[in-house]
């Protein structure tokens, strides 16, 4: 993503020689890289290492970081499930049935 975002700004840059508007462009679409596409990677690779160092390490090869927001995810959608099935017995039960199907 990284190298196709570069090239698009060179290429934007090159234009720019005729109409600086294009320069502008590049601007921007190097602006929205950095603040949205590359954000998600570098704050994970940043997290992770942090928590890495202070935990030691992990063997499994996944990120205790990821693994951690990807537990809390599974466990708020369980425990929405779970209040689902509570407050309307009859309709997971007939969703129960439909599975079993």
């Amino acid at each position: 993503m990284g190298t196709i975002v570069i090239s698009g700004t060179a290429v934007l840059v090159l234009f720019g020689f005729g109409n600086h508007i294009w320069w502008l462009a590049a601007v921007v679409v190097l602006f929205l890289y950095v603040q949205y596409g590359r954000d998600s990677s570098s704050t994970t690779s940043s997290s992770s290492t942090s928590s890495t160092s202070s935990a030691g390490g992990s063997s499994s090869g996944a990120t205790p970081s990821s693994y951690r927001a990807y537990r809390d995810r599974r466990d708020k959608q369980a425990k929405w499930e779970r209040r689902y099935r509570r407050e309307r017995p009859i309709e997971s039960r007939r969703q129960e049935r439909e599975k079993s199907k």
